[in-house]
């Protein structure tokens, strides 16, 4: 069975009936190594065709689909076809030519990139060492009917499907045959899959993803200069893409694991929405330094103007101040006051002062770490017509809350989830060292098997296979002492060519984040500390080693990640909560390293006793 993005189910209400009988057979007739696109935007001009079928030993052919029916075409040439309609006479493009001048788009964009060509000294130099090829689906004219409208003068036989050449009892070889007849040369060739993903990588610049971070790259204006092709490319994998776009409307929940995607996938489905909806989009996060990473890549796309970034409390001081509502008093306790702020919004609400349904669609990321009074509040924010919500979920990186706070049902704060959940289990951030490391340090976490009323329950992360160093761990004089050591590896690995943006420090609290941003600049790095003020430059400044708390690192990604200080994040009379809560904050500090994962202490005491412990196991294991 072929791989439809989007899936069939998603987009039937968008396809003609003819798009549908031929999605089908290309369902049906297909074997898995197909990968078939229906009316996705391709190259930087976004240009729609309606579909493109990719096999790694034929190469690629883009297809037109008309449902014209023999009484309703009325003139056809080699340029333009006039079609009766309800309306009156209407002018449309001839589908061949359509199809060909997107299958030469997509040439030009993939013979760009020396990957995709035959080599030098190779009698097809420069050209794409793939096939290509076009045709038309006609499923409403039958090949007798073609005959006798002598439509072969235009729309050559051998680059047509038609109706009797589709249906659901068609030989699967025969159907087969007919697409790929349609190559204009075809040849042996063997596309392997980093190939195939530099092929999705040219075709849906939307789908790829930046060097350093777990987010969307920006696009590229058609009208600027060619971007530049890197060696090692990043795009979404086949499942998140095929996720991404078959995201339907309605209430959907997506519980990946760390590192699975889930911010990338977020990215991509606000783009989209703000392109269609006429209301405005609503992006809400707990992390101030992910909400400024997500708005920056909203302004990179354009779309700023449609789209709202927020934390969650940022959000609910806006919405008071945009409706005229006082703010709470002043509270010495900061939570006091973020329950007081919060409560006020719910009232303003529930009084009619700040009204409902603000939104055309409302997305959240880091779901584990809101209330469920939280998400009851931003519920209703979603335009009832659009329906259209979608949370991000993990569990095991909750970070700000407690087991009373996990233990509720979306149904509960209005979220209908039962039956539109997704769940994503395959980590591809972290290296197979790093991700066991770290699921052995959280397994008490990770092992939790119990499951809310929706049915959802902790995901145990799986490797994608990528291999990389030991994460290590080491010792100390003080705490000034590990400054120095990590300063030291920083200033070494940029001497040798690295950029000071793959390398982040990442602190159990705000003290020891300053104390420690402060002794690498006195060895003479550019860093930034993400504090309040300093967050959005983190994401466009100038390149520097980045230092913030393991809490504000969530959904962001480095290459090379340290982690201070680890002696200090338990104390022996620290219950048990307050024990498991550290074991979240450790793993998810863990999960943000790319590559390497470094880990020191100029103490003793349990964390580091069992981290020291994992470390060996893992090396052990995995050297065995």
């Amino acid at each position: 069975m072929a791989t439809l993005i989007p899936s069939r189910n998603t987009c039937l209400s968008r396809m003609t009936s003819g798009e549908r009988r031929f999605a089908s057979r290309l369902d049906d007739k297909l074997d898995d190594e197909y990968l078939c696109w229906y009316d996705v935007p391709i190259g930087p001009r976004y240009r729609h065709p309606d579909f493109v079928v990719l096999h790694p030993s034929r190469g690629f052919l883009v297809l037109e689909v008309k449902d014209w029916k023999p009484d309703t075409l009325a003139e056809l040439d080699r340029d333009r076809a006039i079609i009766n309609t309800d309306r009156g006479r209407v002018t449309q493009a001839n589908p061949l030519r359509q199809a060909r001048d997107y299958a030469m788009e997509i040439v030009r964009l993939l013979q760009d990139d020396p990957a995709l060509c035959h080599p030098p000294g190779n009698r097809r130099a420069g050209k794409l060492l793939m096939p290509w090829g076009f045709g038309v689906v006609l499923p409403n004219i039958t090949r007798n009917q073609f005959d006798q409208m002598e439509l072969e003068h235009f729309l050559p036989p051998g680059s047509v499907i038609c109706r009797d050449e589709m249906t659901e009892g068609v030989d699967t070889e025969g159907f087969q045959t007919r697409l790929w007849d349609m190559f204009l040369m075809p040849f042996p060739c063997l596309l392997s899959l980093p190939q195939i993903e530099r092929v999705r990588w040219h075709l849906f610049p939307q789908l790829r993803i930046q060097v350093q971070g777990d987010l969307l790259q920006t696009p590229v204006p058609a009208n600027t200069a060619p971007v530049e092709i890197p060696d090692i490319i990043r795009v979404m994998d086949l499942q998140q893409e095929l996720l991404a776009r078959s995201l339907g409307d309605g209430h959907r929940v997506i519980h990946g694991v760390a590192g699975s995607g889930k911010t990338m996938i977020l990215g991509y489905r606000c783009v989209e929405l703000a392109r269609r909806q006429h209301k405005p989009v609503l992006v809400l996060c707990y992390n101030k330094t992910l909400a400024s990473h997500l708005d920056h890549l909203m302004q990179g796309h354009g779309v700023q103007d449609r789209v709202a970034v927020h934390n969650f409390h940022e959000w609910c001081r806006e919405q008071l101040k945009t409706y005229g509502l006082p703010m709470p008093p002043f509270q010495k306790s900061a939570d006091m006051y973020a329950q007081m702020l919060v409560q006020s919004v719910i009232d303003g609400v529930e009084s009619n002062a700040i009204p409902r349904a603000q939104y055309g669609a409302v997305l959240i990321d880091e779901g584990h770490d809101f209330d469920p009074e939280w998400l009851r509040l931003v519920a209703q924010m979603v335009d009832p017509e659009t329906n259209s919500l979608l949370l991000l979920y993990d569990d095991a990186q909750s970070l700000y809350g407690n087991a009373a706070r996990r233990k509720f049902s979306f149904a509960s704060v209005g979220i209908q989830a039962q039956g539109r959940t997704t769940i994503l289990r395959l980590n591809y951030r972290n290296t197979l060292e790093v991700l066991a490391v770290a699921k052995a340090f959280a397994e008490e976490v990770l092992m939790r098997h119990d499951a809310d009323d929706d049915h959802v329950p902790v995901v145990v992360p799986e490797s994608a296979g990528r291999r990389g160093p030991m994460p290590e761990l080491w010792r100390a004089r003080n705490i000034w002492a590990e400054a120095d050591i990590i300063a030291a590896r920083i200033q070494d690995a940029i001497t040798n060519g690295a950029n000071p943006n793959d390398f982040a420090v990442l602190c159990h609290s705000n003290r020891l984040a300053a104390l420690i941003a402060t002794q690498l600049q006195k060895r003479g790095l550019t860093v930034l500390l993400a504090s309040d003020d300093q967050r959005r430059a983190m994401f466009n400044g100038p390149a520097s080693v980045k230092v913030m708390t393991m809490h504000s690192s969530k959904g962001l990604e480095f290459d090379t990640v340290f982690i201070p200080g680890i002696c200090e994040l338990t104390t022996p009379d620290d219950d048990v909560d307050r024990k498991q809560q550290q074991v979240r904050v450790l793993y998810v500090g863990m999960t943000r390293a790319l590559r390497q994962l470094e880990m020191s202490h100029h103490g003793e005491g349990a964390t580091v006793e069992r981290v020291r412990s994992v470390v060996e196991g893992v090396s052990r294991r995995l050297a065995a």
